[in-house]
């Protein structure tokens, strides 16, 4: 409750310079709307009060280009779990495991899915309901590329459907290959929110499941 109080106030004092500028604005045009007769100190009065109003409007403006919105996170659309296939060997296990583990916690990321060999060997973190992989577009030209895609925003973006193995409304997410065989996708529930120290994070266990699955599957 505290949290939610303190940013209602500083919304408000954000919004000061906007709403004084409205009003003071608005008061100026009825001032003149109801006065019969307009003295000359007054028309000289109502022109510095109409550049004050310009200057409250100008200020908040700019202010918020300066310093624009925060993205705004969402609650994913699913249920938390840890899914991992039976048929892999205990060494394999353990290091997807620790490597799931440790984007979640590190990282903005709130689901991980590991796909290879034709397979999902790993599901962690809020999952979809869908538990196929249909590969689309974007997944095959990761594979055949060797090129990681990023994907920052996907409220706009209508290849999102191919993503239905995640829960609906994720936000941004992450498509690394591991080697020609499969991807490693992570997806967040906020949207601009992967920052390049966890790009390279993601990017350094994504290498280093690869190479392990290619000793495993050589």
């Amino acid at each position: 409750m505290p949290e939610k109080i303190k940013s209602s106030e500083n919304s408000l004092l954000k919004n000061l310079p906007l709403i004084a500028g409205i009003l003071g604005g608005t008061l100026l045009m009825i001032n003149r709307l109801v006065t019969p007769t307009l003295l000359d100190s007054q028309a000289r009065s109502d022109a510095l009060g109409i550049i004050l109003c310009a200057m409250l409007l100008l200020t908040s403006i700019l202010a918020r280009q300066i310093q624009p919105e925060p993205p705004q996170s969402v609650v994913l659309q699913g249920e938390e779990g840890f899914e991992l296939i039976d048929d892999l060997p205990d060494k394999i296990k353990t290091e997807l495991a620790w490597a799931s583990h440790l984007i979640l916690t590190n990282t903005v990321s709130k689901s991980v899915l590991i796909y290879y060999q034709e397979k999902i060997l790993l599901r962690r973190g809020i999952l979809g309901t869908e538990k196929e992989i249909k590969v689309g577009q974007i997944v095959d030209r990761v594979i055949k590329t060797q090129k990681p895609v990023y994907l920052v925003d996907l409220k706009h973006y209508p290849g999102k459907v191919e993503f239905d193995y995640f829960p609906e409304n994720i936000q941004g997410l992450i498509c690394l290959p591991l080697n020609d065989g499969g991807v490693m996708m992570v997806a967040t529930n906020i949207p601009r929110s992967y920052t390049k120290q966890n790009e390279n994070w993601i990017n350094g266990i994504g290498a280093k499941i690869a190479l392990t699955l290619k000793e495993e599957y050589a």
